[in-house]
C-alpha cells in the first residue's frame, strides 16, 4: 500500500469518484459518501486498476460521524496527505421567495455547516505539509440559484479565509474551478441540456490533478 493517504468527501459519483480513481495509483483512498452501493462500485474500479481504498459510508452532516472518521484516520495512519472536498447538495431551482425551508436547511447543512465542522477536524491530520482542495461553482446571485448559490458561496468564503490564514503555517489550501461536467448535479440544474460539449468527470479529474498535486 502507498504511504500517501487521500481523503475524499463526496466520493461516490461525479467528480469525487473520478478524482478517487485518478489518485488511486499514487494514494490510498479514503472514500466518504452516504451511498454504500456507489462506494462499493468505486472500490471495485480502484482495485481492478491495482489501487486500494477504505470505504466510509457516512453522512458528513453528522459531526459525531466525522469525529469518528478523523479519529480512525489518526489511529490507523497518523496523518493525511490530501483532502478533497466534493460533497454538495443541489437544492431545486426556485425563486428566492419560494425556497422551501427544508431545501434551505439541507443546503446550509451540507454546503456550509459540514465544511465548517470538517476543517478543524481534518486540519490536524494534514499538518503543515498536507493539502486541502475545494471546488468552486460560482452561482451566487444567479436567478433561481438562491439556496445553492448562497450556501456554496458561504463555503468558499470560509475556504478563502482558511487559505489566507495558512499561507505561512500550512496546510496548503487550494480552491479550483472544474469545467462544466455531465454530472447528476448539473442535470438537476439544466435538465434537457445538450451534454455533448461538457467535459467528462474522468477528463476533468486528470486535468485538475496537476494543480492538486503541485507543491
Amino acid at each position: 500500500m502507498t504511504d500517501k493517504i487521500a481523503l475524499i468527501t463526496g466520493a461516490s459519483r461525479g467528480l469525487g469518484a473520478a478524482l478517487a480513481e485518478a489518485l488511486a495509483p499514487t494514494h490510498h483512498i479514503i472514500a466518504v459518501a452516504r451511498t454504500t452501493g456507489a462506494l462499493e462500485e468505486l472500490d471495485d474500479r480502484i482495485q481492478a486498476a491495482g489501487g486500494s481504498a477504505t470505504l466510509a459510508p457516512m453522512d458528513i452532516t453528522v459531526p459525531e460521524a466525522m469525529a469518528t472518521l478523523c479519529r480512525g484516520i489518526f489511529d490507523r495512519w497518523g496523518k493525511l496527505d490530501l483532502w478533497l472536498h466534493t460533497a454538495i447538495h443541489a437544492a431545486p431551482l426556485s425563486p428566492a421567495h419560494h425556497v422551501a425551508p427544508k431545501d434551505w436547511q439541507k443546503s446550509v447543512s451540507v454546503n456550509a455547516t459540514a465544511p465548517s465542522v470538517l476543517v478543524p477536524y481534518v486540519a490536524p491530520l494534514l499538518g503543515q505539509d498536507g493539502t486541502a482542495v475545494f471546488f468552486d461553482d460560482p452561482r451566487a446571485g444567479e436567478k433561481f440559484f438562491g439556496a445553492y448559490g448562497a450556501t456554496k458561496a458561504a463555503q468558499i468564503a470560509l475556504v478563502r479565509s482558511w487559505q489566507q490564514e495558512t499561507i505561512r503555517t500550512g496546510p496548503h489550501v487550494k480552491l479550483l474551478t472544474p469545467p462544466a461536467m455531465p454530472t447528476a448535479l448539473r442535470a438537476r440544474f439544466f435538465p434537457g441540456e445538450d451534454r455533448t460539449p461538457l467535459t467528462p468527470p474522468a477528463e476533468a479529474a486528470k486535468a485538475l490533478l496537476t494543480d492538486i498535486l503541485a507543491p
